[in-house]
């Protein structure tokens, strides 16, 4: 398979332009031009590289990439030696960020949808197009036995901050560190929100407008969407594929 081929197709499937983002969505460092063997992962951690050296990989596929705004723009210290061993073992790096997590289907919060029982009714979010879904519970559940559920699932005990003591029907979730997002959820009147993190004032916001709130990981809310778009372009494409997770607590 041609880099270039793959990248227009990703391109292309992701709707990349639609977005605004942090850091370059796609090909963020060059390597062979045939790729046989994608390894991806959540973020491109030194742990994460030394593991796609090891298994061969011709391309990285990951959540969170390199080159945000605002950062330290020297190839130095950490950075240095990341990218390195990329260029050393001529290894591509691809990142897609807020684009793999609004995809309708691939996407970080379509993939939670279908993994926590929970049905799309729609999106919501500040952002254009939208990040965050809202729908409902395929069964309601109390606030703890929901709180069990996504522990069950996705192998993480999330912060659970109860709004109130009915059952939990409807739900908004947003993967990642995108608690700010927990009064628009609350405008729109589900009984509970779902995300990676929590800041100390979402606390409040969640006691003092009755909504239940669910912090169950950045890294744990975003291992799907990556592990979801390998998989379809190794069975597009006819390529090899692995996810390898680096543990992260966060």
């Amino acid at each position: 398979m041609k880099l270039d081929e793959l990248m227009r197709y990703c391109a292309q499937l992701l709707n990349i332009t639609s977005f605004s983002d942090y850091c370059p969505n796609g090909l963020q460092v060059e390597g062979r031009e045939e790729v046989r063997h994608i390894v991806s992962g959540v973020s491109a951690s030194q742990a994460l590289l030394t593991a796609a050296v090891a298994a061969g990989a011709d391309l990285v596929l990951v959540h969170h990439g390199y080159f945000w705004k605002g950062e330290d723009p020297r190839v130095v210290g950490m950075k240095q030696r990341r990218l390195r061993l990329l260029l050393q073992h001529q290894i591509n790096l691809v990142a897609y960020h807020l684009p793999l997590d609004a995809h309708p289907t691939l996407g970080n919060n379509a993939q939670l949808a279908d993994r926590l029982d929970l049905q799309i009714q729609g999106a919501f979010g500040d952002s254009l197009p939208p990040l965050g879904l809202h729908g409902a519970l395929t069964t309601p559940r109390s606030g703890t036995a929901l709180a069990e559920h996504i522990a069950r699932t996705l192998g993480r005990t999330p912060l659970f901050v109860p709004g109130h003591e009915r059952p939990v029907s409807t739900v908004a979730w947003c993967s990642g560190g995108a608690q700010s997002y927990i009064e628009a959820a609350a405008r729109l009147g589900v009984d509970a929100f779902i995300t990676g993190e929590a800041s100390e004032h979402t606390v409040h916001v969640a006691r003092e407008m009755g909504l239940n709130f669910y912090a169950a990981g950045h890294h744990a809310t975003e291992r799907f969407g990556v592990q979801a778009l390998g998989e379809h372009l190794a069975q597009h494409f006819s390529l090899r594929h692995e996810f390898i997770d680096i543990d992260n607590p966060v």
